[in-house]
């Protein structure tokens, strides 16, 4: 089980009331969702191996370098010389380190690579994986990783992580006219104003579906709209014809890495607290309470 652990602690934050402090007043609402999320998805789905995959670079630099829009509006403000900043509530940037801390002494292997968004650790993992995969997301991007041949999955969280969205092939199909590998051009053709992309104007998600069908990628797309016999109309020849700068940069921005340098991990569940010490030291620091007592209680068994 691969966690796209910022989209879970966002929703956390979000669904939990910040009344859920420390005993030093301090908010850990997002702290304190994230181990109740946890607790719910191993006594559900009982994974035998779990990462939590961090945003080391949320907006890497190679992407914007393609798209400078990627991202671009959510920065919250620029530093020459420095990366830029992620625009997050006040009261959940100081949570990120508890949550980091916690989920180490617990032993949940927790993964950043530098340059990579989350996004990449995950289609990674995924790549590599000798087994099935059940990937937690609240992100659409990672539906291009299912693939029902080799058991990827997405939980697609709906309400929590007690209502998820099983989305298979047959899922995607249904609701977007492709598969798993067909959903990366989907999202390019389509754009996405969530992540800066400004996809083709006039290619709505309708209209990229049916010429996915139609041409089967994004490269029988364009060799159609090079060929004057294909089934085109003028007003779709011309807009791939000008969105061609575009479309050349997309599919690496859009794509989800598969060869990130992944470091040495042990990913298998814990059964107990890799440092009980200090994660007692947290739990009264930060009064994790029922939520982190519940989760130990559901890895020992």
């Amino acid at each position: 089980m691969l966690l796209d652990t910022a989209s879970l602690y966002f929703r956390a934050y979000f669904g939990v009331p910040d009344s859920v402090r420390a005993p030093d007043g301090t908010p850990v609402n997002a702290v304190r969702g994230l181990l109740d999320f946890i607790d719910r998805l191993v006594k559900d789905h009982r994974p035998t191996h779990l990462v939590a995959c961090m945003d080391a670079d949320w907006r890497p630099k190679w992407r914007v370098e393609l798209i400078p829009t990627y991202k671009a509006h959510r920065v919250a403000e620029e530093h020459t010389g420095a990366p830029d900043a992620e625009e997050v509530p006040d009261t959940l940037a100081p949570q990120v380190p508890v949550i980091e801390s916690v989920l180490d002494a617990i032993g949940i292997a927790r993964v950043g690579v530098a340059d990579y968004e989350a996004d990449d650790v995950i289609g990674t993992f995924t790549a590599r994986a000798a087994g099935p995969v059940d990937i937690v997301t609240g992100d659409r991007d990672l539906y291009q990783l299912v693939d029902d041949g080799r058991g990827v999955r997405v939980l697609y969280p709906l309400k929590g992580v007690g209502t998820l969205q099983v989305t298979d092939e047959a899922v995607l199909r249904e609701k977007y006219g492709v598969d798993g590998r067909g959903y990366a051009d989907l999202a390019l053709l389509r754009g996405d104003p969530s992540d800066g992309l400004p996809g083709v104007p006039g290619i709505g998600e309708k209209t990229a579906a049916k010429l996915l069908a139609e041409f089967g990628d994004l490269a029988g797309i364009m060799a159609a709209a090079d060929d004057p016999k294909a089934k085109l109309t003028p007003s779709q020849r011309k807009r791939l014809t000008e969105a061609r700068p575009y479309l050349a940069v997309a599919p690496e921005v859009v794509r989800v890495a598969g060869d990130v340098p992944l470091p040495q991990v042990d990913t298998a569940l814990p059964g107990a607290p890799r440092d009980p010490a200090g994660l007692d030291e947290l739990a009264a620091r930060w009064g994790l309470g029922g939520s982190l007592q519940r989760l130990l209680t559901t890895l020992s068994a």
